[in-house]
C-alpha cells in the first residue's frame, strides 16, 4: 500500500525498477501508464514511431502490473489496428491478439499502442527517426519499438528478428536487444517473413528486464509448428538474473572486420580490456566456417520463404507494395528448390556445429552493426553481424558500450549457444554491470 509517497519515477527506469516502486508505491504505479501516454503524445510528432497509441492505459493485475509494452505492428492486437507497415492493411483490425499479446494481457501489462515497422518487417521503412538524431534512421526492422524504449516513452517494448531487426536497431539507439532462441516464444498472430527464421524478441533498458520478459513469455504452442522450447527459469524480483562469476569469453570478428567503422572498433578493443581488467576470460576464435557460409544461405532461406508468402500480394496489390518486396519476391522465385534444401541442411549442420565449438566458452563475444545508425532514413543499416546468429537461432543480446564519432550510441552484442538463453542472460548481466555504460535518454526526448 502507498505511504503517501508519490515519488514519480525516474525517466528510463527499466521494468525492475518500476515494480520494486510500483510494490512500494501504488499510486505512482496508477498513474504511470498515462503519464507516459502524455509524454508519448509530446514527442511523438518529432519521433514518428508509433502507428496507434493506446486509448486505454488502466492497471491489470498481474506480474507485469502497470507495466506499458509497446507492440512492433505486425503482432497481432484485437482492439487496435495492425497495418504490418503496409497501405494494404491500413485498417485491418485483427480477429484475435497475436499469442504474445495475449499472454502479456493476462500477465497484466498495459498494451501500449503500435510502432513503426518496415513493410512486412523487410527494408522499406517508415517514418520513424532516431531519437539520438532525427537524420539519422534508427535502424529497422522494429524500428519504432527501439526507438520508443530510448526515448525512455515505455520500459519495454516487442519486435521481431528475421536478418538483425532486434540486434541492430537495439545498438543504433542505445538500449539493450534481447533476440531468444528461434522458437523460444510462439509467433502464432506475428505476420511472417521468413519462418524459418522469424523471431519474436525485446527491447528494455537493462538485461534484467529482457530476462524477466523470457521468463514469463516463452512457450510452445501447438498451433506454432516451429516452436523449440527452452529451459524453463525464473528471475528474481530483487536481484534479478544471477551474473556468472569469472565468464569465459570467444572474441569472434569475422572477415568483414576490415569494414566496421573506426570508432565501433574502438569501443570494442575497449570493452575487451574492460571485461578483462574486471576478471572475465576473453579468447579469439575463429568461426571461419559460419563466416563462409551465413550470408549466402540466410539470404536464399528468406528469398525463398518471402516469395512464397508475398508473390500473391504483389501481383495483386502492384501500386501498394514497395520495390523492396518486388525484388524479394522476384529473387526469391529464381531460387531452386535444390539450393533451398542445401540452405536449409548448412542451416541446421552450423546450429549443431556451434555448440561443440563453443566448448568451454560460456558466451561469445562479437558486434551488433558496422558502426553508428547511418545518416538519412532510406538504409535501417547493414545485418552482416547479426545474420550469423539468427541463421542458426542462437540466442543474442546486445548491449550499449561507446558514442561514436557523431555522438550515436554504439553497441557490442553477446551471442549464447542454442536454447541455452539464461546461461547467455546471465553472461551478459555479469557484461553489464562490468561496463557500466548508460547513455541515458537522448535529447529528443528532452
Amino acid at each position: 500500500m502507498s505511504d503517501g509517497i508519490t515519488t514519480p519515477p525516474k525517466a528510463g527506469a527499466g521494468v525492475f525498477d518500476l515494480l520494486r516502486q510500483f510494490r512500494k508505491d501504488e499510486a505512482a504505479a496508477d498513474r504511470y501508464a498515462a503519464a507516459c501516454l502524455e509524454k508519448a503524445k509530446a514527442i511523438e510528432p518529432q519521433l514518428k514511431a508509433f502507428e496507434v497509441l493506446p486509448t486505454d492505459t488502466r492497471r491489470r493485475p498481474g506480474p507485469l502490473s502497470g507495466i506499458p509494452v509497446a507492440i512492433k505492428d505486425i503482432i497481432a492486437t484485437s482492439d487496435m489496428p495492425t497495418t504490418n507497415g503496409s497501405p494494404i492493411y491500413r485498417d485491418h483490425i485483427p480477429a484475435n491478439d497475436a499469442w504474445v499479446v495475449e499472454r502479456l494481457r493476462q500477465l497484466g501489462a498495459t498494451i501500449f499502442g503500435k510502432t513503426v515497422t518496415t513493410e512486412f518487417a523487410w527494408r522499406h521503412p517508415g517514418p520513424t527517426v532516431n531519437p539520438w538524431n532525427a537524420e539519422h534512421t534508427p535502424g529497422g526492422s522494429s524500428s519504432g519499438s527501439a526507438a520508443v524504449v530510448a526515448a525512455g516513452l515505455v520500459p519495454l517494448a516487442l519486435g521481431s528478428q528475421t536478418l538483425g531487426s532486434v540486434i541492430r536497431p537495439a545498438a543504433f539507439n542505445g538500449i539493450v536487444g534481447f533476440k531468444p532462441s528461434y522458437g523460444a516464444i510462439p509467433r502464432i498472430g506475428v505476420h511472417p517473413l521468413s519462418s524459418s527464421l522469424d523471431h519474436v524478441g525485446f527491447f528494455a533498458r537493462r538485461v534484467d528486464d529482457v530476462a524477466l520478459a523470457l521468463s514469463l513469455l516463452a512457450a510452445t504452442s501447438d498451433r506454432d509448428p516451429h516452436g523449440r522450447p527452452v529451459p524453463a527459469f525464473q528471475v528474481d524480483p530483487e536481484r534479478g538474473v544471477e551474473p556468472l562469476a569469472r565468464p569465459r569469453l570467444g572474441i569472434v570478428r569475422f572477415d568483414k572486420w576490415s569494414r566496421v567503422e573506426a570508432e565501433q572498433q574502438k569501443t570494442f578493443e575497449g570493452t575487451i580490456e574492460k571485461l578483462r581488467a574486471s576478471g572475465a576470460v576473453v579468447e579469439e576464435l575463429v568461426l571461419a566456417e559460419l563466416d563462409r557460409v551465413n550470408w549466402q544461405a540466410i539470404v536464399t532461406i528468406l528469398e525463398s520463404e518471402g516469395a512464397h508468402l508475398f508473390a500473391e500480394l504483389v501481383a495483386r496489390y502492384p501500386d501498394r507494395t514497395s520495390d523492396h518486396l518486388k525484388s524479394l519476391v522476384t529473387n526469391g522465385k529464381a531460387i531452386s528448390a535444390p539450393d533451398y534444401l542445401a540452405a536449409k541442411a548448412s542451416q541446421e549442420q552450423r546450429r549443431v556445429a556451434l555448440g561443440h565449438e563453443m566448448k568451454g566458452f560460456d558466451a561469445l563475444l562479437t558486434l551488433p552493426a558496422f558502426g553508428e545508425a547511418p545518416r538519412g532514413l532510406h538504409y535501417t543499416g547493414g545485418a552482416g553481424y547479426c545474420a550469423p546468429w539468427t541463421f542458426v537461432g542462437a540466442p543474442a543480446v546486445t548491449l550499449p558500450a561507446g558514442l561514436g564519432k557523431s555522438g550515436l550510441p554504439l553497441g557490442i552484442q553477446i551471442v549464447g549457444d542454442y536454447r541455452n538463453d539464461l546461461r547467455l542472460l546471465r553472461a551478459a548481466k555479469w557484461v553489464e554491470i562490468a561496463l557500466s555504460f548508460d547513455p541515458g535518454i537522448p535529447r529528443i526526448a528532452a
